[in-house]
């Protein structure tokens, strides 16, 4: 059996007490071996330019196959000393994409298993029992995961009870490793674009349904709560403050933000050219058009988008706004906007609700398929420039170091 350790270690935090981490999501990693190989050989890079000399925070994403591996206790244990070793501590878990997220086609794929399924449920328990052996006494940890389910999986629009009942059980999973280890243990789901839930009603909705099938609400309100990903809620029209006001009158726990930001256009045929340059065959490109702020229609992917020909074949619409992650530091330009105003209000927002979510992520994991003149040289310098931006935002607001 695997013991904890009991002791503190000290941890980077800002100056309001959060903690700020990239998700290793842009790095490949499909078993532990390459997933450790990427945390030596890219997120250390990135630690030398951004926090040589104090601790350094990793916000890790761990598939099934890295997390089985991992929690042999012969490489959880290495892997704690190695983080001792090298002044650096993990305080959150990617847990959405279940398999493998890089160099294949992932689509709509990384909604699977959903939380109907039981896979879903002991994978993400897995991941809190990984994370409960590497945070100190006291410290609080996070596990991000899918809205429950992609739309399209349950077409009668009824989602299966054993969803509700899988998050129920995970709760009290969450619970109870929080009591025994004695630190503060969240799950954040996490809306997007044709997800489950995807805007901040239909969240809202979402909890409502799972609090009264639970026989302790309250337990559910402290262990499960809203990854809150900027890029999506943007994609959706939402106003930062709106979304945010909206769950914490409700009591909803924001487990995590994700600093993110989205691709947006006119549609003109011009910028229907530029935007082929963004359809790839890997991750999910919803789009969602508006007129005049209200949405028109939601289309499941950039190339179906596209393929309707000319601008008469679409919806009347005066803006689009595609789900494909783009650097916080740098426009798409070539007529293309972006929406890092909605990750710059979000941080309005932190600064007059510091206590509300201690957890922060940049999570631009699209490297890889971006258009080349958009693509840092290389990995570590695009995470370095999104720190370097980040840093700064929240400098300004008083959030920084």
């Amino acid at each position: 059996m695997l013991y904890r350790h009991a002791g503190n270690h000290p941890e980077m935090k800002l100056s309001q007490g959060h903690h700020l981490a990239y998700c290793t999501n842009v790095h490949r990693g499909n078993n532990w071996a390459e997933t450790f190989f990427s945390i030596e050989q890219y997120v250390m890079k990135v630690r030398e330019s951004v926090c040589p000399d104090e601790p350094y925070a990793i916000g890790l994403r761990l598939g099934a196959d890295a997390a089985r591996e991992l929690s042999q206790p012969q490489n959880l244990l290495a892997f704690r000393e190695w983080m001792g070793a090298n002044n650096a501590y993990v305080f959150t878990i990617n847990g959405f994409p279940h398999g493998n997220f890089h160099g294949q086609r992932v689509k709509e794929e990384v909604y699977r298993p959903d939380w109907s399924e039981p896979e879903r449920l002991s994978y993400t328990v897995g991941l809190f029992k990984i994370l409960s052996f590497l945070l100190p006494q006291g410290a609080e940890g996070s596990v991000s995961t899918l809205p429950a389910s992609f739309k399209e999986f349950h077409p009668a629009d009824q989602l299966p009870e054993s969803a509700y009942q899988h998050l129920i059980d995970c709760a009290k999973s969450i619970e109870q490793l929080s009591l025994e280890h004695g630190i503060d243990l969240h799950l954040g789901l996490e809306p997007e674009p044709l997800g489950w839930f995807e805007t901040t009603p239909e969240t809202l909705s979402f909890f409502d349904a799972l609090l009264d099938r639970a026989d302790d609400p309250e337990m559910i309100r402290r262990r499960i709560g809203v990854n809150y990903d900027c890029c999506h809620l943007a994609i959706e029209y939402e106003d930062a403050r709106e979304g945010l006001d909206a769950l914490k009158n409700a009591g909803i726990r924001l487990s995590k933000l994700h600093l993110s930001s989205a691709l947006r256009a006119r549609p003109t045929e011009e910028n229907f050219c530029t935007l082929q340059n963004y359809v790839e065959e890997v991750y999910l490109h919803q789009v969602i058009t508006a007129k005049d702020g209200r949405v028109t229609e939601r289309i499941k992917d950039l190339d179906l988008a596209l393929n309707r020909g000319s601008i008469e074949d679409h919806s009347p619409a005066d803006e689009w706004r595609i789900h494909f992650h783009v650097p916080l530091h740098a426009s798409p330009g070539n007529g293309l906007g972006d929406t890092r105003e909605h990750v710059l209000h979000t941080l309005d927002w932190l600064k007059g609700n510091p206590d509300a979510c201690n957890h922060l992520e940049m999570e631009t994991y699209t490297w890889e398929v971006l258009p080349g003149d958009l693509r840092s040289g290389e990995v570590v310098e695009q995470v370095t420039k999104e720190y370097q931006w980040t840093l700064h935002a929240l400098a300004e607001r008083g959030l920084g170091k």
